[in-house]
Order: C-alpha cells, then sequence, then structure tokens
C-alpha cells in the first residue's frame, strides 16, 4: 500500500545538471542505497548521464556498486579489519587506517581524507607530514597507490559562513604539503552538493555531489532548476466522521474543531514517517493539501478533511511528500532525513528511462 515512486528521469536531469556546473571530475555519491532511491536503478542512470565516478560509505555498500558500474567507487568509512574489496577505491580516515592498509595482502588505490576542520574523521594537520611520509614510502614498496587527498566542508550549505574559506586554504596547505613531501595526489576532491552549486573555486579535480542528484536544493533559498526524484504516497484507507470535539489517535492530543471529517493513511513510524514530524505532515490529495492531526501511530496517520468538500474516498492517493524540502522545513529538520526516512513496508516504484 505505501509506496515511494522514483522518477529516473529526475535522475537523469539532474546528474546532467551537475556535470554542466563543472569542468572538475563528478563522482555521484550513491551512499545509503542513493539516498534511499535504489542504486541498482540509479547507478546506470547517473553513468549514463555524466558521472565519471561513484562514492559510498561502506565497503557493503561499495560492493554493490561495483556490480552496477565500471566506473571507479570510492569507499570511507570502514573498519581497519575489515577485507578489502575487490576493485574498490579507499579513502583513509586515520592513521590505523593507513597502517592496515599497509598490511593488506592487496595494494589498493586510496584517498588520504586529511581533517581540515569537520573535526569528525581524517588524519589531523599535525600528523599529515608523518601520514605523507608513510604513505609515500609505502606506495614505493607497491602496498598502495594515493589518487589524491579528500576532505569534508562542514558549512558549505551556508555560503556566507566563512569557516569553509578557513577549510579550504587548509587544504590547499595539505595538498602542496603531500606534495612536497613527493606524492603526486592528481584527483583531489572536496566539493559536497552546495560547494558544487556555489563555490566552483573549490571544484579541485573532482566534486562529490549527492542530495542534488536526487533534486533537493543544498541551499535554503537557492533554485538550480532540480527536479526532486522521489514521491511518497499510499491509498487513503478510510475516510470517517468526527463530531466538534471529538479527539483522535492516542492521547486524544487532537480534537476536531468543527463537524467534519478525518482520512486514515498507512504510514506510521514503523515506515518512516516520525513522530517529530507530527503536525508538519501535509498529505495532498487530489491536488489539495489537508494536514496531519494528532499522534503519529505505528502504523498510520489521520489527516483532518474538514467539510470533505472533495468527496475524499477509501483508495484516493495519499501523497505523503513529492517535495522532501517542503516538509522538512515544516518539520524543523533537513531534506536529507525527509529522503532517507521511507522504510519498512514501504515498496519502491519506478517511473522513466532515465534519460
Amino acid at each position: 500500500m505505501l509506496t515511494t515512486t522514483i522518477d529516473l528521469d529526475a535522475i537523469a536531469h539532474n546528474t546532467r545538471r551537475l556535470r554542466e556546473q563543472t569542468t572538475a571530475e563528478l563522482m555521484c555519491v550513491v551512499k545509503a542505497d542513493a539516498y534511499n532511491h535504489g542504486v541498482e536503478r540509479c547507478v546506470p542512470v547517473m553513468e549514463a548521464n555524466g558521472a565519471d565516478a561513484f562514492g559510498v560509505a561502506t565497503f557493503a555498500e561499495a560492493r554493490r556498486v561495483r556490480e552496477l558500474t565500471t566506473k571507479p567507487v570510492l569507499a570511507w568509512l570502514w573498519d581497519p579489519h575489515e577485507e578489502l574489496p575487490a576493485g574498490v577505491d579507499v579513502g583513509v580516515p586515520s592513521f590505523t587506517h593507513l597502517h592496515s592498509l599497509i598490511d593488506a595482502p592487496t595494494a589498493p588505490t586510496v584517498y588520504l581524507k586529511v581533517d581540515t576542520g569537520m573535526h569528525r574523521s581524517g588524519i589531523d594537520e599535525v600528523r599529515w607530514q608523518e601520514a605523507f611520509e608513510l604513505a609515500l614510502d609505502a606506495q614505493r614498496n607497491g602496498k598502495l597507490e594515493v589518487a589524491g587527498l579528500m576532505t569534508h566542508f562542514s558549512c558549505a550549505d551556508d555560503p556566507s559562513d566563512p569557516y569553509t574559506d578557513q577549510q579550504a586554504a587548509a587544504f590547499r596547505r595539505a595538498i602542496a604539503q603531500a606534495r612536497q613531501v613527493g606524492l603526486e595526489v592528481p584527483r583531489n576532491h572536496a566539493a559536497n552538493s552546495p560547494a558544487t552549486w556555489t563555490r566552483p573555486d573549490l571544484h579541485f579535480d573532482m566534486v562529490r555531489p549527492g542530495l542534488s542528484l536526487y533534486g533537493l536544493e543544498p541551499v535554503d533559498g537557492l533554485d538550480h532548476g532540480l527536479k526532486p526524484a522521489m514521491t511518497w504516497s499510499a491509498p487513503v484507507v478510510t475516510v470517517k466522521p468526527m463530531r466538534k470535539g471529538e479527539a483522535t489517535s492516542y492521547a486524544r492530543t487532537w480534537e476536531a474543531p468543527a463537524d467534519g471529517f478525518t482520512a486514515v493513511i498507512p504510514a506510521g513510524y514503523a515506515d518512516g514517517v516520525q513522530r517529530s514530524w507530527q503536525g508538519a505532515v501535509e498529505v495532498d490529495i487530489a491536488g489539495r493539501s489537508y494536514q496531519q492531526v494528532g499522534r503519529v501511530s505505528m502504523d498510520q496517520i489521520v489527516v483532518w478533511l474538514g467539510d470533505n468538500e472533495a468527496d475524499v474516498t477509501a483508495g484516493d492517493e495519499a501523497v505523503i511528500f513529492g517535495d522532501a524540502t517542503a516538509l522538512a522545513k515544516r518539520a524543523g529538520t533537513i531534506n536529507y532525513e525527509v529522503v532517507c526516512a521511507p522504510r519498512g513496508r514501504t515498496t519502491r516504484t519506478y517511473i522513466g528511462e532515465g534519460k
């Protein structure tokens, strides 16, 4: 009953828009099952429309994507005790990880991740020299191949924040220091979706967008002609009459403001409708928007139809969101979280040909 519909033509359009935005190589980030859009269908579409490489978080994700493309695949979130997947480039987020690669039975292509100020993962600046020298020695001994450096911007979604410039300066220092040591580092990347759009000076050799591939704007107030690719919908289960003052759902937190009707939608927190979204969800039925009311339950939500002038009936399609950004703003969260939310009993279907 509960379905995410993924528009492959929108994925194709968004990929082309990003490809047009830069002369650098385009790494399409497809972690978390292509931001919950499905890698099996999205990766071929992205490759056909301009992707030069693919980025994921984990080795499990990398193995899955490796089967779908001949383009390079990079993974950067892994346990040093894990077996390296064949044919996958590896992001190196710490000294421990670097040592594990040197001791590995295979010689992977790697990107050294440097911490330029996000303070999450990456090699700290005080140890860059040591790391670069160790990597150079390992490369000379055939233990690995250093393709470049990578980092992650903390505040690129706010173009007015000067911290991005501070991080960019640190990244340039890292590149210069690596080359001074003797590493060529020919392919360096830092730009996520917001930096890809707003900071062409920070594209370096490759950009690494994720969110915008799926049609969502990473910077509030900007419009780059993207097409949201995901719609989450379900059929109305039932329509019920209510009298003024009657309450619905658990704990009776909402009462009908007048005589009218409610509709029940088969989606709850087990399916990804967060309880924190209560009161922020506006369900679209036949072009009209209806407010979700009362508590979000495990399996269902309730919307207020008022006098049901549009004659909503059981079986009508109810769109929980077609624009994840709009719901995110109402719910006080980010559009990344919204598209990653549908799960549980949600099934996925596709429209379009990816052209």
